[in-house]
């Protein structure tokens, strides 16, 4: 049964024997539970808690439970009320679990417009309002902050990058008495700029532990090509868990099922910074794709181009980065391919959303390759890090180099220029071939170690 919660995870033994595993990992009593807390429930975040409980919460109550925070108060409006009245009645298993709990009545006043639903009490029942026509398994749902996270063994951070430092803040005060931290997973794509006293970037797994003062080796991040709605109806999937070796090994094998394949890297920075830019870059392939009625040739051209960017970048954040390759260049594609960025820049382009309306999209959340084109370029356009042009032999911003990003921060940004300035960004004719930006950033020794908060060294460009 496709996207159904009825998939039998844990009946042959091997999910209660990997529940297990990490239990003793972790130093779990006989009868005392795995805490599984997942903070924040967009389409993401609400689809991985989902496959836990799925895999390990079902069956085996009695050893792990999984909950998931989301705040309360968001109302389904009634548009969004009848559609998913007509997504409930188009899947007989679930009118038929809903009907069960005693829950359909309320969905039927909705569609009537005699009562309000709100996107928690939707969510237990199986209905993320990101996601309203990929019905998940019923979830326990809790709006209460304090409650989801002050026992939990493992959190799922599901928040966008631009919430987390504010949330986990609210988090840290909980877990101020905790003897043993918890271990962080997070999801979350996107950093924070900051320019004083030297320019840096944050990722979210450093506003974690910042806001928290879990260490770093119990925070890690987990990535790959993965659109929400295709992963829970069990369309195959790989992964990369990414931090410390402690952990990350372990949470491999604990996270991997069937069809959503987990593996392991040490490379935590180069894979949130990869997540990040990838949602930049994907925004302006929405554009492209709306601009040339979907060229594949004028698509492929933008794929070279903003993955030479992306690759100068991280030469920048990282001594050795990870290659561009396996899910994180599976990540990379799918989300320029499909993805709630490349909506965004598709309908922008198509003048069905404006710049004005915000980066909340109803029914998709929030738009993170806009807060990261910010947060990129601010940084990468401070003359204190400046980098040797490869042509003029001056000393420039590493911004000077990355084309795209500047069009896309003065389109979205500085809003100076219109949608179509990203083909003109593609077609300038003095552009050089993108291998020799890849060759410069591997040739050069661009890597700033300050960018990431550490000690400044001396470098030569």
């Amino acid at each position: 049964m496709v996207g159904s919660y009825a998939n039998g995870a844990g009946k042959n033994g091997a999910a209660e024997g990997k529940l297990d595993e990490l239990r003793r990992r972790l130093g779990k009593a006989e009868g005392d539970p795995l805490r599984i807390a997942g903070v924040g429930a967009g389409a993401w975040g609400s689809v991985f808690c989902a496959l836990l409980q799925d895999a390990y919460g079902r069956d085996h109550r009695d050893k792990a439970q999984v909950r998931v925070w989301r705040r309360p108060g968001r109302a389904v409006d009634r548009a969004t009320a009848e559609h998913l009245f007509e997504v409930i009645n188009a899947r007989e298993a679930v009118l038929r679990r809903l009907i069960r709990r005693c829950a359909y009545l309320k969905y039927v006043e909705a569609r009537l417009g005699d009562r309000t639903l709100y996107a928690d009490e939707i969510l237990r029942d199986g209905f993320c309002l990101n996601m309203i026509d990929t019905p998940l398994c019923p979830l326990k749902v809790v709006t209460n902050l304090q409650e989801a996270v002050w026992d939990a063994d493992i959190v799922i951070n599901g928040l966008p990058s631009t919430e987390t430092r504010e949330v986990f803040g609210e988090i840290g005060r909980y877990w101020k008495e905790r003897i043993n931290p918890p271990i962080i997973i997070s999801l979350a794509k996107g950093i924070e700029a900051s320019l004083d006293p030297m320019p840096r970037i944050i990722t979210p797994t450093q506003m974690i532990a910042n806001a928290t003062g879990v260490p770093l080796e119990n925070i890690l991040y987990l990535g790959g090509p993965n659109i929400a709605s295709e992963i829970y109806n069990k369309e195959y999937a790989n992964a990369r868990i990414c931090g410390s070796e402690k952990w990350r090994k372990p949470l491999s094998k604990f996270l991997r099922q069937p069809h959503f394949i987990v593996w392991d890297n040490s490379d935590l920075i180069t894979h949130e910074v990869m997540g990040g830019l990838k949602n930049i870059y994907a925004i302006g392939a929405g554009m492209v794709a709306a601009l040339t009625n979907e060229s594949a040739t004028s698509k492929a051209v933008y794929f070279s181009l903003c993955t030479s960017e992306m690759i100068y970048i991280t030469h920048l954040l990282a001594e050795e980065p990870e290659r561009l390759s396996g899910p994180l260049l599976a990540d990379t594609y799918v989300t320029l391919l499909k993805g709630r960025n490349a909506w965004y820049g598709h309908k922008l382009a198509k003048a069905e959303l404006t710049l004005e309306m915000g980066d909340s999209i109803k029914g998709k959340g929030t738009i993170q390759g806009v807060s990261a084109v910010n947060a990129f370029y601010e940084l990468l356009s401070q003359g204190s890090i400046s980098v040797t042009h490869p042509e003029t032999k001056k000393h420039v911003a590493p911004v000077e180099l990355c084309p795209i990003l500047k069009t896309l921060y003065k389109i979205l940004i500085k809003r100076e220029l219109g949608t179509s300035s990203i083909l003109e960004a593609i077609r300038d004719e003095s552009m050089s071939d993108p291998r020799e930006r890849i060759e410069m950033a591997q040739r050069q020794s661009l890597y700033r170690p300050s960018l990431l908060g550490l000690p400044k060294v001396d470098w030569q460009c």
